[in-house]
């Protein structure tokens, strides 16, 4: 995969941080979009495919981006198709900071130090150029107000922009609730989208991980106290990741 165009992570960073304060909307739903965000990229670069509500690696050979093969091999070892849930529910440590020290090294963005209450140093981020932002920002807008179908790549990107609720940043207010409602229907004009959208909604609200069991038939017999007349399904835990972000005001 070549640099010649940005990848779906890299855009969403983009769009979630903050051009005045250096830091970044929605940070624990953002780590979850990004790695949905992984699975999307993925997806459009042909090694990956959904399968129902899972994904399965179809073509294990590198793209070329450190980033998104990491994700790939990781992928490939689990052997067999994951829930798209588990996968972005996992533990990613340090996801946001290793797309912000890659954004970084490929010029899109300085790093400013600087300290919290004159004592806990601290690291914002702060675009090198506004223009790249505005253009990301100008394709959601014109889907949005043009009602056209937009491109595989910027459905994924709205749907992930909603899902880790950065409607809120981008249309704020009243006036922008419109926006915002249209925002969230651009998320049909993807299906992988859609389901990595779907499930990082799913993680944030603790949707059970695995399928529910259908109820026991009724035998006549209670439930002793404090048994179980059946097995709740477990939901995904949702505690906000620890990494490299310690220290790191990007939030």
């Amino acid at each position: 995969m070549g640099r010649s165009r940005r990848t779906i992570p890299e855009e969403l960073l983009l769009l979630a941080l903050d051009p005045t304060t250096g830091t970044t909307a929605q940070p624990q739903s953002l780590d979850l979009g990004l790695a949905g965000a992984q699975l999307v990229e993925l997806a459009l670069a042909g090694r990956i495919a959904p399968d129902g509500d899972r994904i399965a690696v179809v073509a294990p050979r590198p793209t070329g981006d450190p980033t998104l093969d990491c994700a790939l091999e990781l992928l490939r070892r689990r052997g067999a198709p994951v829930r798209a849930v588990h996968w972005i529910g996992g533990p990613r440590l340090g996801l946001r900071q290793t797309y912000l020290s890659h954004l970084e090294r490929c010029g899109m963005v300085h790093a400013v130090a600087g300290q919290m209450c004159g004592v806990l140093p601290t690291t914002r981020y702060q675009a090198t150029d506004n223009a790249i932002s505005r253009e990301i920002r100008a394709r959601l807008d014109s889907a949005i107000r043009t009602g056209v179908p937009p491109d595989p790549r910027t459905a994924a990107l709205a749907a992930l922009a909603h899902a880790v609720g950065l409607g809120k940043h981008l249309y704020p207010g009243n006036e922008g609730r419109s926006s915002r409602s249209r925002l969230r229907d651009l998320i049909r004009h993807d299906p992988m989208g859609g389901l990595v959208a779907h499930a990082v909604m799913d993680v944030q609200n603790g949707v059970a991980a695995q399928p529910r069991r259908s109820p026991a038939p009724a035998t006549g017999r209670q439930a002793a106290p404090g048994g179980r007349a059946e097995e709740p399904a477990r939901g995904v835990p949702v505690q906000p990741r620890r990494g490299s972000m310690a220290r790191v005001v990007a939030h």
